[in-house]
């Protein structure tokens, strides 16, 4: 297997590597989106935008829309500080927010993690193919559902 390998980011450094990520994007880091990431950034299961609405009312004392959260969670897709889990319409922080690769999840079917992978060989050779059959614009997003390690 090819592993793209690069830095992983937690905490703050998380956050820090978030923000200088949508700036150089050309994209303003406000308390809003930083809000949002912050909540997104405690999952450790892929999240829905009503979840961190939720989280993100009861951190503002005010009512969020998850729609408002939709937007900036599509957003943070684009931008490549997350990443979304498209067989259950969820969210994950991308752990390396400047680094741009396609997407490869492991998805437990018993407890729900998300374990996301890097394989630039498999991506590539996806896109490929999808370009030979006359796709433009590719973005691969794999899922491999299964049992994990800890629920076998």
């Amino acid at each position: 297997m090819a592993a793209h390998h690069h830095h992983e980011h937690a905490g703050a450094s998380l956050a820090q590597a978030a923000e200088s990520a949508l700036v150089e994007a050309g994209e303003q880091w406000t308390d809003m989106r930083s809000d949002i990431f912050a909540v997104l950034a405690t999952f450790e299961k892929p999240a829905s935008a009503y979840d961190i609405a939720d989280l993100v009312s009861q951190k503002r004392g005010k009512r969020v829309a998850p729609n408002s959260v939709y937007r900036i969670l599509d957003l943070f897709v684009t931008t490549n500080l997350a990443r979304r889990v498209e067989s259950a319409n969820a969210y994950i922080a991308n752990s390396h927010p400047g680094c741009l690769h396609d997407c490869i999840f492991l998805i437990c079917d018993s407890c729900g993690t998300a374990t996301h992978i890097d394989d630039d060989a498999l991506t590539m050779s996806v896109r490929a193919a999808a370009e030979q059959a006359g796709f433009a614009q590719v973005r691969p997003v794999i899922e491999v559902r299964g049992k994990c390690a800890g629920c076998d």
